[in-house]
């Protein structure tokens, strides 16, 4: 049976084999996108290749890629520990073409490695495979099914799908295609609703994605329309943890020599050595994963909650499986120690804000299970080490970086005990003084500001008889994205005013960069009317040649950020908004800044007036934009 790190080697040297530079994993914070949160799949380091922005010395690559999806809209961060197949870190393996070879050369390696024995002999009718159907004015992807037919692929394993499942953009312009996946029949047992005879396309768990194949063979300009690429590409991603479950025969990816010795490590930190209870290497076989609804939410057979005002630890128990119970965070801190290890690592540090706070968010909950197996003692910055001696073969930067890791996750438990001593004190008085119901509200303010698992709430609540509101503590951590997803919206409504019409059009920059210098200003719009100069104080909107800001449109949030005089030091306005008054032009609500501003602004008092033809500096807020996609 192959190990996990066999399966990533494999891979590599398959495609190696097949002409294809080997390109080492890019780091987990992008260097020049601010789009993203994190690294989320392999193509992200050659996205600018993609775009024809820039040029390599090879067109045929191949990696296994460091990810994370625990924040903007790939956040699974609330579902690690109690699935099979979620993770904050993963690896992503992937092959790419860029205008090298296109559908026929992809299909067939992608078929040679996953079936043949010299390979990874998956047996062929294990699998399915997936096509574009056609739909929203674009053809279906009729050669694409005659090439599965062509590797053998019986017809009646061939399933057609539309634009949500089998069509693949970059964004809402550029590069985009229909895409092939291949899927494995895991067979019923790890059917997540017990289902026996469910067919293909069911998603109860038994029929799993492994490899995706996009087919970069358009280019979608402003209007929609779609215009062929010159010279089309492939970008493919295959999951290194969904394919190891597969190849080592496991229904869970937790299961796998890829977390086994994780998991080992953190029972032993938190329960004590020896103390694993029923974990089995892998291979061998066992029920799936349990869910929320079997675990109950944070139940576990030493689930504590601590009492700071007399510093007293009460101990709870409840009836069910103890295996279970075990099983669900332990898997959190195997996860999450990955996650933390590697993004600390890239250089990454836990913070208040933007990507260090969820970094944050992710140490926190590891500690937090912990916590609920009983150990209330600093232990997540030792499994830094476990992780250090399971991966370090594919990223030996982990020899390094593990000492400077360690100190970093350690200071972090240190602070979190403390927060969590001042939280749990709050909680016991609004405990107190609810004798019925703990207000969601209320529960959600020690969450949000104290990072009060909400687990622990629950527990404590349900310990004393006193129910707890969970409708109204959801009601409040919705109306907290709301907000963080606002924008100024009050000139939205002018989309019909005459001052636009006769705008040009604003160049954006904002795909490459997110400071724009010397910007020129073309017009400006006060009141609803052109004017020549905005005052110090005044708001109005503000048309640019060029820009890095996002206009809102299509559920994405405009940006903020700042304008700077043509000194590029003084702040002279700030952007609270951006949006389309009309197609392709930009703009950018501001407030000016005023002459009596406090420090550290009474210096720039030099700068009273913004007027058309002047010069500035155009600045997003990188922190409100990563938010802004959470």
């Amino acid at each position: 049976m192959l190990t996990g790190s066999e399966i990533r080697r494999k891979f590599l040297d398959f495609f190696v084999q097949k002409g294809h530079k080997e390109v080492h994993s890019s780091s987990l914070v992008p260097a020049n996108d601010p789009t993203l949160l994190f690294t989320n799949a392999g193509m992200n380091q050659f996205k600018d290749v993609f775009l024809g922005l820039e040029k390599r010395d090879y067109s045929r690559a191949t990696t296994s890629q460091k990810c994370v999806r625990a924040g903007g809209k790939h956040n699974d961060l609330e579902n690690v520990g109690f699935t099979n197949r979620h993770h904050t870190f993963f690896e992503m393996l992937g092959n790419f073409s860029f205008g090298d070879y296109f559908k026929k050369d992809a299909i067939a390696y992608a078929w040679e490695l996953i079936t043949s024995p010299a390979w990874f002999g998956i047996s062929k009718e294990k699998l399915y495979v997936t096509i574009f159907k056609g739909e929203g004015g674009v053809a279906r992807d009729a050669e694409a099914y005659e090439l599965w037919v062509a590797q053998g692929v019986p017809k009646n394993r061939i399933y057609e799908m539309g634009l949500k499942d089998n069509f693949w953009q970059m964004g809402d312009t550029g590069p985009c295609g229909p895409c092939s996946e291949i899927h494995y029949d895991m067979g019923a047992i790890a059917s997540d609703q017990g289902h026996t005879d469910c067919e293909f396309g069911c998603d109860c768990g038994r029929y799993v994605e492994i490899w995706n194949l996009v087919f970069m063979q358009f280019d979608r300009d402003a209007s929609g329309e779609l215009t062929p690429l010159p010279k089309p590409s492939i970008d493919t991603g295959m999951g290194l943890e969904r394919v190891t479950a597969v190849l080592q025969g496991v229904i869970s990816n937790y299961e796998t020599d890829l977390f086994t010795p994780l998991i080992r490590r953190a029972a032993d930190l938190t329960l004590g050595a020896g103390n694993t209870g029923e974990l089995r290497s892998p291979g061998q076989p066992r029920a799936a994963v349990p869910t929320r609804a079997e675990t109950g939410s944070g139940r576990v057979e030493r689930a504590h909650v601590e009492t700071a005002a007399i510093g007293r630890l009460a101990e709870q128990s409840s009836a069910g499986s103890s295996t279970h119970k075990l099983a669900a965070s332990l898997r959190v801190i195997a996860d999450h120690s990955r996650a933390a290890t590697f993004l600390i690592s890239d250089g990454l540090l836990p913070s208040n804000e933007g990507r260090g706070y969820v970094l944050r968010k992710i140490i926190r909950r590891a500690i937090t299970h912990g916590r609920l197996l009983g150990q209330m003692k600093p232990f997540l910055h030792q499994m830094v080490f476990a992780v250090r001696d399971l991966m370090r073969d594919a990223y030996p930067e982990l020899n390094e970086t593990a000492d400077r890791v360690t100190k970093v996750v350690q200071a972090e438990e240190t602070r979190f005990a403390h927060t969590m001593e001042v939280g749990l004190e709050k909680l016991e008085t609004l405990l107190k003084n609810s004798p019925e119901k703990l207000a969601g509200e209320d529960a959600f303010k020690l969450y949000d500001t104290f990072g009060m698992p909400l687990d622990f709430m629950q527990d404590a609540a349900r310990d004393q008889g006193i129910a707890f509101d969970r409708a109204g503590f959801d009601q409040a951590m919705e109306k907290q994205r709301q907000l963080a997803k606002a924008s100024w919206k009050g000139a939205a409504k002018q989309t019909a005013n005459p001052a636009y019409q006769s705008l040009p059009k604003s160049e954006f920059e904002g795909y490459r960069q997110t400071r724009s210098d010397g910007c020129e200003v073309l017009a400006i719009i006060h009141n609803g009317l052109g004017v020549k100069e905005l005052k110090a104080g005044e708001a109005g909107e503000v048309i640019l040649d060029h820009t890095p800001f996002y206009a809102e449109a299509g559920g994405q949030v405009g940006d903020r950020g700042w304008l700077y005089s043509d000194d590029h030091n003084t702040v002279i306005a700030e952007v609270k908004g951006c949006y389309y008054p009309i197609q392709g032009v930009r703009a950018h609500q501001v407030l000016m800044r005023s002459q009596q501003k406090s420090p550290p602004y009474e210096k720039h008092v030099g700068w009273a007036t913004l007027k058309v033809g002047d010069r500035v500096d155009a600045v997003v807020n990188t922190e409100m934009r990563l938010w802004a996609s959470t």
